[in-house]
């Protein structure tokens, strides 16, 4: 009998790269920006990649997309209850 090989998420090439901000970075993101901390985009606790991570509310994550133009940019959400 064939055991089933658990999926990893971050395997699939549309999932980029996402990070947890320690509190040092998350405090330097939001004095580079000039914003408070609820105006970051959010995402929920309940993400398969929030999941993944072990990701809890309040967290910054950092998602490094591809841009044809740019090379890649950063993107930052705010990890929120569900």
């Amino acid at each position: 009998m064939a055991t089933k090989k658990e999926f990893d998420i971050f395997d699939h090439e549309l999932v980029p790269k996402h990070r947890v901000l320690s509190e040092d970075e998350k405090e330097e993101l939001l004095k580079r920006y000039h914003i408070r901390i609820s105006q970051l985009p959010q995402i929920k606790a309940s993400d398969p990649v929030v999941v993944a991570l072990g990701a809890k509310p309040g967290d910054v994550l950092e998602i490094k997309r591809k841009s044809p133009t740019a090379g890649s940019y950063y993107y930052y959400r705010l990890v929120v209850e569900d």
